[in-house]
């Protein structure tokens, strides 16, 4: 049933649920949800805790927990308050700190455990400032109205919800590792190459909809540093087998990496016995032999001598670095541990990645029963949810679905139209849609372990089965060079770019260049100067491929390769989207892509790519680079502007439509883009007419949610026990009375289906719940390098490649997630370089 909603709502704010949808066919299934049966009436008091100096989050609790017991006591009395670790305190009933003034307290860290967890900065005589505030009481009946349709979500409401996610996750922190809204135990932590673990835990928050709340609990898993001596652990970072690899000493390169790995980790030291005093890495310095000191006697001595002669300890690595922990405090590092429990959060290389994902990917059936068994672990019986009146069902939801009809697939004009089963179809065959013609074009060969004749093989391959789906191949002896990779990739590539035009006396459409299989460095070097520089399409193939030809992946390049070079693959059916094909339609798709974590003064980076035909099969891009971590695009004005302009060019007439697809924006900042981006569409369309109004439709895209479905009856599950391609939520799960859905529109070929959430913040073309759901699967059919449907709307995905490719267009770059670059931000900004104006108009991307 559809829930009314607020009246008084305004323009400015998101767009209201039309409808619930009905289109195919109905069903139940499961979802990782669990419906809270209880909500805490009346009011509960929000205090503002401070501490001074500053502490780490465990410790806060700690800190906290024995001042309740000890100096707050009077205050507090027998009041179950429940603490986010780091400012707000929440209390079931009023503490006796009084509404006004902030209450100041010395509490003494003597009733702290100092070894359960790093301190920093200690006070003078182990004593702590804590200031106490009122900051606010909060209404819990409010939230009740506002699930029920009859309030908007006020202020209160939202404090309200981060009262009752505070309060799920209180009792287990107090016993676990907790990393954002992720609870962690370490029982079942498995080793990563390199000195990483990936440790295993489960996600919950609390979620608003119609009528109730509930819990969403998830599988989480997260990489942390390995605990233990500091030297095993620079040895596996580094790869080396034993510390006696080392011996000669560490690269300059590695020994940035280190540093950069190190600073900032907490380390306990094991010279000292019983004392384990905490420290926090601050850098690194000389080898304990080669850094000296003058000691009280004025008499000089290196690091390693002190400890001779102070503890009787013979140094078995003195020619590793020392740790610097203060500015003139420096420890060998082989009495140093690094502390349990510290998350890895640079990015993972390519083993780490392989070995996480096959330890994370889980079929439906088992990730449904981890989850079930993870309720022991956050404990929701527990005596802080009994002081505030919150109870949560033990059983996971069951809730309606609908399993929405696939399109018709149309490929060349002499072959009929077919409905693809499990969303995904054979190309065994197949002729594309709009074949391209090959003729300019030559083949680098960076593997040096490939032999010629191998390699004329995979060309001789590779137009064959560009023939066999319909490509014109002019020239199928194309130019070969073989060079090395550690060469200047910019004049190797430039020499066959000049040779593939000599060749075939034409501009140069692609550069094959066949590399290494483990080299990520070569992979972004050539897309970046033949995005920038030459401005050709560019085709990287892993020499394992060209060793070991087979159909199937000759078959998937020429897919990429056709779209490259501006052929169509296939297209839907016209009566399927009658939306886009009706009337002149742009489909707009945008992202963001952040620096990794550690690269402060890198730029984000905005993308956007723009349908330019009716079927939706062909998007040109741009690409802004704004200031680290800033989500809201600031160029959207600019390069929408530019979209349009490229879509009158190309149809001669401007689009009388707009629906956009933006990924990657939190709930927390839908608002900004509603104020912000969509005016910023809205201000491009009116700078290329004043009276140039086109509707629009702007939806956020999501993927990293936690709701998972599973089926219930054999017929709504696939070969791999996930949901059907085509499954639709809108009801139960979803927000109140805005407009948003799931769906998931993918076969997953290993582990559980996640779902695409989409929220439509702003919609003059009054979408229907069934005609937006329909179109935007349908169109997840439409991705241009692939024969299966993709997992999120492909302008949506597009855009993601984009920003992603961006990353690469760096001058001097390293891609290998370890860059250890220090350039301040205007410098890092200024040395990425523009996409080549002859790739304007082209999915050179893909």
């Amino acid at each position: 049933m559809l829930s009314s909603a607020p009246s008084n709502r305004n323009l400015s704010q998101i767009v209201l649920r039309p409808n619930v949808g009905t289109q195919g066919r109905a069903t139940t299934i499961r979802t990782n949800f669990y419906s809270v049966t209880s909500i805490p009436s009346g009011n509960v008091y929000h205090y503002d805790i401070d501490f001074e100096p500053a502490l780490p989050e465990k410790k806060c609790r700690a800190v906290w927990d024995a001042f309740q017991k000890n100096e707050g006591r009077e205050f507090c009395g027998h009041t179950k308050s429940i603490f986010d670790g780091r400012k707000n305190v929440f209390s079931a009933a009023a503490l006796k700190f009084g509404e006004d003034e902030a209450k100041q307290f010395q509490a003494s860290i003597s009733n702290v455990d100092m070894n359960s967890s790093p301190v920093f900065g200690r006070s003078p005589k182990n004593v702590l400032t804590i200031r106490v505030k009122l900051a606010g009481v909060v209404n819990m009946d409010e939230l009740q109205l506002f699930l029920d349709s009859k309030l908007e979500e006020t202020p209160n409401c939202k404090t309200a919800i981060m009262v009752l996610d505070n309060l799920i996750r209180h009792q287990p922190s107090q016993t676990h590792y907790t990393f954002g809204r992720s609870i962690f135990s370490t029982e079942g932590r498995r080793p990563l190459p390199n000195g990483v673990e990936l440790w295993q835990g489960f996600y919950q928050s609390v979620r608003p909809t119609a009528g109730k709340l509930l819990v969403n609990i998830d599988t989480s898993a997260t990489a942390v540093f390995e605990s233990g001596p500091v030297p095993d652990i620079v040895a596996k970072y580094l790869g080396k087998r034993s510390m006696d690899d080392l011996r000669a000493g560490i690269h300059p390169k590695d020994l940035r990496l280190v540093t950069k790995m190190l600073k900032g980790r907490t380390i306990v030291v094991n010279h000292r016995g019983e004392r384990k005093n905490h420290f926090m890495i601050t850098g690194l310095g000389p080898p304990a032999d080669k850094l000296k000191f003058q000691d009280q006697d004025g008499k000089e001595m290196s690091v390693s001598s002190y400890f001779t002669a102070k503890y009787n300890m013979r140094l078995a690595y003195p020619f590793l670095p020392c740790i610097q922990v203060k500015r003139d405090i420096f420890l060998p590092m082989e009495v140093c541990e690094l502390v349990a429990g510290q998350r890895y959060t640079a990015k993972l290389n390519g083993k780490q990645t392989s070995e996480f994902i096959k330890i994370t990917c889980q079929p439906p059936s088992v990730r449904l029963n981890k989850i079930s068994d993870g309720l022991k672990l956050l404990e929701h019986k527990n005596e802080y949810m009994q002081e505030f009146g919150m109870t949560v069902s033990q059983q996971m939801e069951a809730i309606k679905a609908r399993v929405l009809k696939a399109p018709s697939i149309k490929y060349n004009t002499s072959q009929p139209l077919f409905v693809p089963q499990g969303a995904s179809w054979s190309l065994r065959g197949k002729k594309l849609a709009k074949p391209a013609t090959l003729k300019s074009w030559s083949v680098v060969n960076f593997a040096g372990s490939i032999p010629q004749e191998a390699l004329r093989a995979f060309v001789r391959e590779m137009c064959s089965t560009m023939h066999d789906f319909g490509l014109s191949v002019v020239n199928r002896s194309p130019p070969l060079l073989s060079c090395d990779p550690q060469a200047n990739i910019d004049l190797i590539l430039k020499d066959a770019y000049l040779k593939a035009g000599n060749a075939a006396k034409a501009e140069p459409q692609l550069i094959m260049c066949i590399v290494p299989n483990v080299n990520s460095q070569i992979y972004g070097e050539i897309k970046r100067i033949t995005d920038t520089v030459i401005g050709t399409p560019s085709q990287v193939i892993k020499s394992n491929n060209v060793l070991r030809p087979n159909k199937q992946y000759c078959a998937n390049v020429t897919l990429k390769l056709n779209v490259k070079m501006g052929g169509v693959n296939y297209s839907l059916n016209n009566t399927d989207i009658p939306f886009i094909t009706k009337k002149p339609t742009i489909i707009l798709g945008a992202d963001v892509n952040h620096p990794a974590p550690g690269a402060e003064n890198s730029p984000s980076i905005a993308a956007i790519t723009a349908s330019m035909d009716p079927q939706a099969t062909k998007f040109i891009s741009a690409i802004s680079y704004q200031s680290g971590k800033t989500e809201i695009i600031q160029d959207m004005a600019g390069m929408v502007k530019k979209m349009l302009i490229a879509f009158y060019k190309q149809n001669k007439q401007k689009p009388s439509q707009i629906l956009f697809y933006r990924d990657g924006v939190s709930e927390g900042q839908f608002q900004a883009v509603l104020d912000e981006e969509v005016a910023a569409v809205r201000a491009a369309c009116e700078s290329l007419e004043k009276n140039y109004k086109p509707t629009l439709t702007f939806v956020v895209v999501q993927k990293r949610h936690h709701a998972r479905f599973f089926p219930i009856q054999r017929e709504d599950s696939d070969k791999n026990g996930n949901c059907l391609p085509g499954t639709v939520v809108d009801t139960n799960i979803v927000h109140p009375f805005e407009f948003d859905f799931y769906l998931q529109s993918h076969t997953a070929i290993k582990g559980t289906a996640r779902s695409a959430k989409y929220i439509v913040l702003h919609d003059d073309n009054k979408f229907s719940a069934d005609a937006l759901q329909e179109l935007t699967y349908r169109l997840c059919y439409v991705y241009g390098r692939s024969s299966c449907a993709v997992s999120v709307v492909p302008a949506a995905y597009y855009a993601d490649i984009v920003a992603g490719r961006g990353r690469l267009h760096c001058r001097g770059g390293d891609w290998s997630g370890a860059s250890t670059n220090t350039d301040d931000a205007d410098t890092q900004m200024a040395s990425y370089a523009a996409v080549n104006p002859k790739l304007s108009n082209s999915m050179y991307y893909m």
